[in-house]
């Protein structure tokens, strides 16, 4: 099943409240939280007390990106504030199946990232243990990019290497996606659509959320 994820960074900071309900009510899935630190990427986001905030409000799933040095440091804080996703890069720490296991252990799917420039091959030791991987389909860090086709070629490893194991992790992209983009994406095996700024430029974002999860 495809599911459509509003990632609030694309949203207005200065309304995020409004547009959880405007999203919720658009029939969106799960939202997406890119958290930034402003060392493993050249940007920052919001932090805890802001990512409390939309946990309170929300009434649907939640879905973290850590774009983070050391992920394990805010598991606890993820936790407690009920998100059900909660993924990091394979960069980001030397410990990248402690941090699946730790992440696992608190109740939350554990997700893999990868970099456009990231190869499925650095991951697949974890493939076993995932719940889910993150192809980010532009570079992290800044919202409004450009889909980067080549990385469909990802989708196509990891749901051939999916066949081997007794693990039927889900794929989701984020970056880029519009109408057009989604299609090449669900082609190539992806379930979990991550849209910001198509999303929420959208005049209906009802009809949008329909037409990336059904077109």
């Amino acid at each position: 099943m495809v599911k459509v994820l509003p990632s609030l960074l694309a949203g207005d900071f200065s309304q995020l409240g409004a547009d959880i309900e405007k999203m919720e009510a658009a029939g969106a899935d799960i939202f997406h939280l890119d958290i930034m630190d402003g060392q493993f990427v050249p940007n920052i986001s919001y932090g805890i007390p802001v990512c409390q905030a939309i946990a309170e409000k929300a009434s649907i799933p939640l879905d973290v990106h850590l774009m983070t040095y050391d992920p394990t440091q805010f598991v606890d804080d993820f936790k407690a504030m009920g998100v059900d996703m909660l993924s990091f890069h394979i960069e980001a720490t030397p410990h990248a199946h402690r941090a699946v296991q730790l992440i696992k252990s608190k109740g939350m799917k554990a997700g893999i990232a990868l970099n456009p420039q990231t190869s499925v091959e650095a991951v697949r030791h974890l493939l076993n243990d995932v719940d889910f991987v993150l192809i980010m389909t532009v570079n992290p860090g800044f919202g409004g990019q450009s889909f980067i086709e080549s990385c469909a070629e990802k989708l196509d490893e990891l749901v051939n290497i999916r066949k081997t194991i007794d693990n039927p992790f889900e794929i989701e992209v984020d970056g880029g996606i519009n109408n057009e983009t989604a299609k090449i994406c669900k082609a190539h095996g992806a379930n979990l659509l991550v849209s910001g700024s198509y999303l929420f430029k959208a005049d209906d974002a009802a009809a949008v959320i329909s037409g990336l999860r059904n077109d």
